[in-house]
């Protein structure tokens, strides 16, 4: 695999310090550039001032039918969703050749915001807009990690959207190798529990779509995989779903822990269970073990470190 650094995302420039608001002032989010950035690459994007608009410049937002937006100067009322639009066209080619691996969007922006953007109809403003930027994103990348940022203070929402962005470049490395099928029948196996834990079902439809790939070109099948193992992961794994994946990873143990150490497994992945203890606790007991027994199998499991763990992102409870 290539080396982590080389994970390209994009993000919302005021949020990354650049002064380009409407204010002229900026959203710096230290958690995005000092934590995140050392681990990824950032490609920077303002769309007001990318679509032409100078900084300072007069507040805007979207009018109209929430479903095609207008959006317009607050006082002035300039109506400037063509000129915004044709930025977003043009972006969009652009960043189709960047092998983004995901997007970090400002709330509440009538261009940036991903999700509840007011859009103002008869004096009344309803949450329930996207900003043109981040929906022609939306269309144009479904597969694509996005998210905003203040939602990442939601611990579940922001291990769910880390955890996408390193899938989605382990699928793009995978890709990169022009791989077989028995390159994709290992790719599925070694994010087994992974899947286990967001969807069990989608594995399962992953594993009958691999086991018919034979039967299905390459391109479809690498298709087929894709949309299916992001919509997988999309989906939060829960502690009940950890749960069994924890005691599944137990199973291959059975004949060599002792009693006492069958015992403390499961008093440790209970405590998760219950909620007294994260989910690195129990992995690392698990970890112990799978060096100690050497089980082959399950050190090839992307389950047990989907990102770096200096990322700490299954340290909540």
């Amino acid at each position: 695999m290539r080396d982590a650094t080389s994970i390209t995302i994009g993000v919302s420039a005021c949020l990354l310090g650049e002064h380009v608001r409407y204010d002229g002032g900026h959203k710096h989010d230290h958690y995005i550039s000092d934590t995140l950035g050392a681990y990824f690459n950032f490609v920077a994007v303002c769309p007001e001032v990318g679509c032409g608009l100078s900084t300072p410049r007069e507040a805007m937002r979207l009018e109209g039918d929430p479903s095609a937006p207008r959006l317009m100067t607050r006082q002035t009322r300039v109506d400037l969703t063509e000129q915004m639009l044709a930025f977003c066209a043009k972006k969009v080619r652009e960043l189709a050749k960047m092998d983004l691996c995901g997007f970090i969007f400002k709330k509440d922006s009538p261009s940036s915001g991903l999700f509840r953007v007011k859009v103002y109809n008869n004096g009344q403003a309803l949450k329930v807009g996207s900003g043109l930027f981040a929906a022609a994103m939306v269309r144009n990348f479904p597969l694509l990690p996005m998210e905003e940022e203040g939602r990442l203070n939601d611990p579940d929402i922001r291990e769910n959207f880390i955890e996408r962005i390193f899938s989605y470049y382990r699928w793009k490395t995978f890709l990169a190798a022009a791989p077989g099928i028995g390159r994709l029948v290992e790719f599925h196996t070694s994010h087994k529990l992974l899947l286990m834990a967001h969807s069990p079902q989608i594995y399962r439809e992953l594993g009958t779509l691999v086991g018919h790939g034979s039967e299905i070109k390459a391109e479809e099948l690498q298709q087929r995989y894709e949309k299916l193992f992001m919509k997988g992961l999309a989906l939060h794994s829960t502690v009940k779903k950890n749960t069994n994946v924890l005691q599944h990873i137990m199973g291959y143990f059975k004949q060599q822990l002792s009693h006492g150490e069958k015992a403390e497994l499961l008093e440790v992945i209970g405590q998760y269970h219950d909620h007294l203890v994260p989910l690195v606790v129990p992995l690392t007991l698990l970890r112990h073990y799978i060096s100690k027994y050497d089980q082959q199998y399950l050190k090839g499991q992307v389950y047990l470190a989907p990102h770096p763990a200096q990322l700490m992102l299954r340290n909540h409870v």
